[in-house]
């Protein structure tokens, strides 16, 4: 052989051995090509044969093919029929002894037919699950074989799955009634290699796109992608399904853009025959942009500004300008409320100062995002919180947050370096509320089902959060708990609150509060560590020695971190290890998370949907994209700003709403802009500002007072703003994204179109109608003709009869008076001019003039009913349209179109007031759904 053949095979060799490792397998196991195991249909054809199935590898696989250990079957957690099987099969042991559980018949090793795992399985009716198999199907001969061998489960070890191969690694439709087999190769760490598409789950995550047998055979659908999973063991693999778009004419493409984010995006595009939409107008990029950076309509001047500008770099200085303004960090430090589980409910208690707990994490968290901190210094002061500062005694602790606690004074407790409120929650106390509550802040992933059983659709098993809980177990922060060096001096501070009496805990609870509100230092709970291992080694030293002269050392207790095989001992705080593994490179959730909520804020979905969802059976609908944005976020240092300007200046951001034929389905691959209603915080604050005056406007949007995307609106179980409640706020009970609800609802519509509050803004003294008014010289909207009254007011026709009423009535009484002598006219003048008055006061309030008392006397049928031309709308149409463009522009940030302008003057011109008609101009537009939704 020649060197260059040799060395060729010698490498060939060495790729095939790392690649597939060794393999291993017994005689009686057919060998496919590659050393891989046929696949048990094969090799249980029929009932001759030596192979016996092995437990793990092959039985519990079967059982939950055949769907025995079901959630609808005996998988539940009652089981079926007084047989219960562990959920998705995942507890070997548990369920190994559930089968050979005495006296139940379900393994009989004496007459193997007569096992009831063989025998009901077999008959429809004697199986309340129905039939499942043949007896002469390769599934009977595998149990059977199984049985007759003793029915063991070898050994006390699991076996290790190394990898679970799927072939083909992604599928590509182009046509209807197309399908494609899957095959499933199963890689063990014993070398051995099998093919396990028998054994193996299947399911679609959208059988509209591709439908999917129990036999792994996947069917073409609609034009789009999805994901079938295959599960096997505690392995769980997607692949990706497309069936691209065929047009019978080709849509015309927008530019191409040189931003990374688009070119990622674009290579899924072609994948699936997608041509994107052309990007938005200015007006609507405003707009947009304001609303997702700040959570804040813009001002109507700002868009008049962006709109006049011809700078071709205006939507990036756009963008800069948005994230320095307050309400970036405003906005966002609500969503990292929402993430984190800034519950004032939950808080209750924790801080002897009423309603500031939340108040306090909010602007901790708003301090730094307006600084810009990296986020994983943010996620640092959290999770490593201590209570005390560097240095700093229990005493000087207790001063420092009685005065932060005051109102005003958030900023004295965002000066500090942690935030140890997010580990005080009354929901977040256990061991397993914080490891689920941790999962959803940080990873975004779902580990709650873990509680039970392994979830058929992740990787995490019962004991995985087991040993991530128990890092969570020795962190107290409850209400009362203090170091032990801090006792002598809280029992001080109570003393003096008490004055050294006894209270129960509400009165003392009682005094704690008075106290703290009249500025008097008082005792202030701690974040402590329990070192429960090095009490109980303390423990153990003062026991006498054993007869070898050895003394009982207690284990070190471990946990484990999510998919690390090396155990944390806790023997030490291991939140410090925690924020380590969250910051490695390697870690799979923590940088990805964050950048797909944040993604998801700005596109109305995640690329990973739901957002705190991140399973192995939910994968990205663009892996390279979300892999680029989270590798380049932990390379830039964790820079929050870099990711929201990376977003937003892509043309993927700045699509329009506008489809064509390509992609008017397309809801997963940001080939549109997507439509969706604003959040709570928003729409509440759009409404405000959309009807207050110019002034206030101003006011709100540089201090964020009265601003709910500030936290400026105060909410709590007894008194929470309605707008807020019935658009969705989160309430935040946990810590899961779906806490906060986007769906419609009808007191949306009512609020919107009925409410008092919305009339008060509309009749406002300070509101933008009565700004407009004064503008106009008009009379401003008063009590008589409010906005919120609008609904009992009377018509035109109604008025206008009662004026007349009173013009008649009026005339009849001057027409007595003229025919008295001037002696009884002198005792009575004073009595008609009250009268008079009160007549006059009446006909202003109708909108009509009056002549002189004087002028009535001398000629009373000379008085005909006139309408009063402050009451009259203008004729002004230039002022008139000012008015009207700045009302498009304080809501929908564009100028009205020629006919939305000839509609509104017309309207304004056929009310009986030109406050009436301004109201009811601002009122249509706050009711359209382009103010609504995003666009």
């Amino acid at each position: 052989m020649k060197p260059v053949t040799v060395l060729t095979f010698c490498f060939v060799s060495f790729a095939v051995c790392v690649l597939f490792g060794s393999v291993a397998w017994s005689e009686d196991q057919p060998l496919r090509p590659g050393g891989i195991v046929a696949p048990m249909p094969e090799r249980f054809a029929d009932a001759s044969g030596e192979e016996v199935p092995d437990f793990q590898k092959h039985v519990m696989p079967l059982l939950g093919r055949l769907g025995c250990n079901g959630r609808s079957c005996h998988g539940s957690f009652q089981g079926r029929g007084g047989f219960a099987l562990s959920l998705f099969g995942y507890d070997f042991k548990a369920d190994h002894a559930a089968l050979w559980e005495e006296n139940a018949g379900r393994v009989d090793l004496d007459d193997v037919a007569e096992s009831l795992i063989l025998a009901k399985p077999i008959d429809e009716e004697m199986h309340e699950g129905g039939k499942r198999f043949d007896r002469d199907s390769w599934q009977y001969h595998a149990l059977q074989r199984w049985i007759a061998a003793g029915a063991v489960a070898e050994g006390e070890q699991i076996q290790s799955l190394e990898s679970l191969v799927i072939q083909p690694t992604e599928i590509q439709f182009d046509r209807d009634g197309q399908t494609t087999p899957l095959r499933a190769i199963a890689f063990w760490a014993d070398g051995t290699r099998e093919d396990v598409t028998a054994l193996c789950r299947f399911t679609t995550n959208d059988d509209a796109v591709a439908t999917i047998d129990e036999n792994g055979r996947v069917g073409s659908g609609l034009e789009g992608d999805t994901h079938v999973v295959v599960s096997y063991d505690r392995a769980v693999v997607p692949v990706a399904v497309t069936r691209r778009v065929e047009l019978s004419e080709p849509v015309t493409a927008p530019s191409t853009s040189d931003h990374r984010i688009d070119q990622l995006i674009a290579i899924k595009h072609a994948k699936l025959g997608v041509t994107p939409s052309p990007v938005c107008t200015d007006s609507e990029f405003i707009r947009r942009a304001s609303l997702d950076i700040t959570g804040t309509l813009p001002a109507a001047e700002e868009v008049r500004q962006f709109l006049a500008s011809d700078d071709s770099n205006r939507r990036e200085q756009l963008v800069d300008e948005l994230l320095d303004a307050p309400g970036y960090a405003a906005w966002w430090a609500t969503r990292f409320s929402d993430w984190t589980g800034n519950s004032e409910e939950q808080l209750n208690n924790v801080l002897p100062v009423r309603d500031a707990a939340g108040r306090l994490w909010y602007e901790w968290l708003r301090v730094r995002l307006d600084d810009n901190v990296p986020y994983d210094r943010i996620v640092e002061g959290i999770v490593t919180a201590e209570s005390r500062q560097d240095g700093e005694s229990y005493l000087d602790y207790c001063e420092s947050m009685t005065q932060a606690c005051r109102p005003g004074n958030e900023d004295k407790f965002a000066a500090r370096d942690g935030m140890p409120m997010f580990w005080a929650r009354r929901n977040f106390q256990k061991p397993e509320e914080r490891a689920i509550g941790f999962a959803y802040a940080f990873l975004g992933i779902r580990i709650d089902c873990a509680q039970c059983h392994k979830h058929p659709f992740d990787q995490w098993s019962k004991n995985d959060f087991d040993e991530f809980a128990k890092l969570f177990a020795n962190v107290s922060a409850r209400q009362n708990t203090v170091e032990r060096d801090s006792i002598p001096t809280r029992n001080k501070l109570l003393a003096e609150i008490t004055g050294g009496k006894k209270p129960n805990n509400g009165e003392l609870r009682k005094l704690i509060y008075q106290r703290a509100a009249q500025g008097d230092v008082v005792p202030f709970p701690e974040l402590v560590y329990n070192d429960r291992f090095v009490q109980a080694r303390k423990n153990a030293a003062k026991r006498p020695k054993n007869k070898n002269g050895k003394r009982f050392s207690p284990p070190v207790p471990k946990g484990h971190l999510l998919g690390q095989s090396e155990p944390i001992e806790l023997d030490r705080d291991p939140r410090g290890e925690l924020m380590d593994w969250l910051r490695e490179p390697t870690n799979p959730y923590f940088a990805r998370s964050i950048v797909n909520r944040v993604w998801s804020n700005y596109f109305g979905v995640g690329i990973i949907n739901p957002t705190d969802d991140m399973n192995l059976a939910n994968p990205a609908s663009n892996e390279p994209l979300l892999d680029y944005l989270a590798t380049s976020f932990r390379e830039k240092g964790f820079d929050l700003h870099w990711l929201h300007r990376e977003i937003v200046t892509s043309d993927a951001y700045a699509r329009s709403t506008q489809t064509n034929p390509s992609n008017a389905h397309d809801r997963l691959n940001f080939s549109r802009h997507l439509p969706r209603r604003l959040p709570a915080e928003v729409i509440r604050d759009a409404v405000v500002l959309a009807t207050q005056s110019t002034v206030r406007n101003d006011k709100m949007r540089s201090t964020m007072s009265d601003m709910a995307i500030a936290a400026d609106v105060p909410q709590n179980r007894n008194n929470r703003d309605f707008a807020l409640q019935v658009f969705g706020q989160s309430q935040r009970e946990s810590n899961c994204d779906c806490d906060r609800s986007d769906s419609p609802s009808l007191l949306q519509s009512i609020y919107l179109r009925n409410d008092q509050d919305m009339y008060q803004q509309l009749a406002s003294k300070d509101g933008w109608v009565a700004q407009a008014c004064r503008s106009l010289g008009a009379e401003t909207p008063g009590a008589r003709n409010s906005a919120r009254n609008s609904a009992k007011k009377p018509t035109t026709d109604q008025i206008a009869r009662k004026a007349e009423q009173v013009r008649v009535q009026t005339i009849q009484r001057i027409k007595r008076y003229r025919s008295l002598s001037k002696t009884q006219q002198s005792k009575q003048r004073e009595s008609v001019m009250n009268a008079f008055k009160s007549v006059r006061k009446r006909f202003v309030a109708f909108g009509y003039e009056t002549p002189t008392l004087a002028e009535l006397i001398a000629d009373p049928d000379a008085w005909q009913l006139t309408q009063s031309e402050t009451a009259r709308p203008k004729a002004s149409g230039e002022s008139l349209e000012s008015i009207v463009t700045d009302a498009y522009l304080r809501t929908l940030s564009r100028e009205p179109a020629a006919m939305e302008m000839k509609i509104a003057i017309q309207y304004i011109h056929e009310s009986d007031t030109i406050a009436d008609g301004l109201s009811s101009v601002m009122w249509a537009l706050v009711n359209t759904k382009e103010f609504i939704i995003t666009h």
